[in-house]
């Protein structure tokens, strides 16, 4: 059963957004949880990031997590929203390489390889980063 941490900023948009979208298509063989480069720990997901979730009817319970080498070590893929999370968990825990990519890059995106953060957007920036999140996870679980 591959174990997916998607890993981003704060842990309060983009990947608990992605955690929870992973989670709602109820895929017994994979686990997935999610954690941010400089979370404050026990953070709830931004307003308009559950607003997004809840339009969708996508269950969410979230309590930010900061990465940590047990999260790492726990992981069979770490999915980062940004070029900058991966080059930064790259830098902390030099014997994650092998498992560490950009979401994007993950997929096949061959151009910018950063999903737009929403942090401090109106609900319309939160809710374009849903989608691209949702086209992305969908392209994800394709490859695997």
């Amino acid at each position: 059963m591959p174990k997916i941490l998607f890993v981003c900023t704060g842990n309060t948009c983009r990947s608990p957004m992605a955690e929870a979208i992973l989670k709602n298509k109820n895929l017994k063989a994979i686990e997935v949880k999610s954690a941010g480069i400089y979370a404050s720990p026990g953070s709830e997901a931004s307003t308009n990031a559950q607003k997004v979730l809840d339009e969708k009817n996508i269950q969410h319970n979230h309590q930010s997590t900061l990465l940590s080498q047990e999260l790492v070590n726990w992981a069979d893929l770490i999915l980062t929203m940004t070029l900058s999370h991966k080059t930064a968990i790259l830098n902390q825990y030099r014997d994650s390489a092998a498992k560490v990519f950009t979401l994007k890059e993950f997929t096949g995106e061959t151009f910018d390889h950063d999903v737009v953060d929403p942090f401090g957007g109106n609900l319309a920036i939160y809710k374009e980063t849903y989608q691209e999140l949702e086209k992305l996870i969908e392209k994800m679980l394709e490859k695997l």
